[in-house]
């Protein structure tokens, strides 16, 4: 029975496990900026137990959340920023884990001392790609500021264009959005003329939009020789986030959340340790079973056996244990229904003969010997060619004995002389 059961569990793994998928896409961003890197990473961790991640290079965040939310796209997940999704769109995502912070960067240059968004009407603004992060999470912003293609000329250049640009004098502003060791974000930290907004008022911006978080950058945290910046900064931001479709596979989430773990869970400018990744949301539905991960991390198995071993050694468990529970009794009714049947096939050969048996001590002559005879040895070849377990052969011995006594007293009838 043990076996029956552990061979289908083991079959029902194997069919399972063959369900789980050992490839997956992932959007990341531009070819040269941090989630490129990120995702690269995370296909060499994903990798150690036979998983291939196919990177999607895109014009950024935006580009990501487009190809999520479309059915066909092949794309399973991507790193995206809070705030870019609109109430209005598909919710069929859940996030897996915030990764790190992604202030907002208001690089200007010029005389004027520029603190709130609202500074940046009547300039030329480089406000990212269409399908750029930046331009996505801006957008709200600069509507609250009223800061609108009415009386602001919007760039669109890309992040490195963008700050060649304001170096040449093309624009006024630019935003960039992302970690501070991003390439365009540190060069534009540590070009001469460049000057960083410290927003006044970030606390409002964090009460108001749910998926923003007030950030500071102490003086001189960049360069203390240069002492970059010179004054302390007040930076509003929100975090990036791993979101995946729903429905994606549970061990492919807890690799992408051991990964993430591995790469993000380091000391940053604004980051503490061991801060990310982290489940609190943001703007898109927490996943269960990323919250479930993070919380009590790997089971038992996993710590000592790669996750697709363990998630086979799993599944079985998971199957056997059922199937013991429900064959144990199955098989023990099956065994009474068969005991049962057996039971009765002797019963009714005995039933006929102790029938015969009184027929043979009521009888007064021999008249009916032969008759009784040819009972006999039917019901001795009937007991003789019944195919029972050994369990049964006790009753089948006793039936065989009874068989001869009464044979016996047949002919004791027949040998029995008149009387008188």
């Amino acid at each position: 029975m043990l076996v029956v059961a552990l061979s289908i569990a083991l079959l029902g793994a194997w069919y399972l496990e063959g369900t789980v998928p050992r490839h997956a896409v992932v959007a990341s961003g531009t070819e040269f900026g941090v989630n490129h890197l990120h995702a690269q990473r995370y296909g060499r961790i994903l990798a150690r137990d036979g998983v291939s991640l196919e990177e999607r290079l895109t014009a950024g965040g935006a580009e990501n959340l487009r190809l999520l939310l479309e059915a066909d796209s092949g794309v399973d997940m991507a790193i995206i920023p809070g705030g870019i999704v609109r109430a209005k769109e598909d919710r069929r995502i859940l996030m897996l884990a915030t990764l790190y912070y992604e202030p907002l960067w208001v690089f200007y240059r010029g005389d004027a001392n520029l603190t709130q968004l609202s500074d940046l009407r009547q300039k030329r603004v480089a406000v990212g790609t269409p399908e750029s992060s930046v331009r996505a999470f801006a957008e709200p912003l600069l509507v609250a500021n009223d800061v609108s293609v009415a009386n602001t000329t919007f760039d669109l250049r890309g992040h490195l264009d963008a700050v060649a640009a304001l170096r040449n004098g093309e624009v006024d502003v630019i935003l960039l959005l992302g970690p501070i060791h991003a390439g365009p974000v540190w060069a534009a930290l540590n070009e001469p003329g460049f000057k960083l907004m410290s927003l006044s008022g970030a606390e409002a911006y964090q009460r108001r939009f749910p998926y923003i978080t007030k950030l500071s950058l102490p003086p001189g945290s960049v360069d203390f020789a240069k002492q970059v910046p010179d004054k302390e900064i007040q930076l509003i931001g929100t975090k990036a986030m791993l979101v995946a479709r729903e429905g994606l596979a549970f061990p492919l989430v807890q690799l992408l959340l051991d990964a993430a773990r591995e790469v993000h869970a380091t000391q940053g400018f604004f980051e503490e340790p061991a801060e990310f990744p982290n489940t609190m949301p943001v703007d898109i539905p927490v996943s269960v079973d990323a919250m479930r991960h993070l919380r009590f991390g790997p089971k038992m198995l996993q710590r000592y056996m790669p996750l697709v071993a363990a998630s086979y050694v799993e599944r079985v468990f998971v199957l056997l244990v059922p199937l013991v529970v429900v064959l144990i009794p199955l098989i023990e009714f099956c065994w009474q229904v068969f005991k049962t049947i057996i039971m009765r096939r002797i019963h009714l050969l005995y039933g006929e003969l102790a029938l015969l048996e009184r027929e043979v001590d009521a009888a007064t002559d021999k008249t009916s010997t032969t008759r009784w005879l040819a009972t006999l040895e039917r019901i001795e070849r009937s007991a003789g060619s019944m195919k029972i377990p050994s369990s049964f052969a006790n009753e089948a011995y006793a039936l065989r004995e009874h068989v001869r006594f009464v044979r016996r007293e047949v002919e004791a009838k027949t040998n029995e002389q008149p009387k008188g």
